[in-house]
């Protein structure tokens, strides 16, 4: 048996892995057209968490995976 009592998809994402995924998801949604405050745009967001949690952590990557364009 694991020694770990959790999943590290269960770890708390810090200020830091947040800030990762809120530049991506603006990104996106800037590439898409879509309003920030859309239920599409929540449902990115929450691609690109779990993307991120997934371990995908390159910005570019993780743009490209959640239907964005690269600069």
């Amino acid at each position: 048996m694991s020694d770990k009592l959790f999943n590290t998809r269960d770890e708390p994402l810090s200020s830091a892995d947040l800030d990762i995924c809120r530049r991506v998801h603006e990104a996106v949604c800037t590439d898409l057209d879509i309003e920030r405050s859309s239920e599409r745009a929540d449902s990115i967001g929450a691609l690109i968490i779990e993307l991120y949690r997934q371990g995908v952590h390159d910005e570019h990557q993780l743009r490209l995976m959640a239907g964005g364009r690269l600069a």
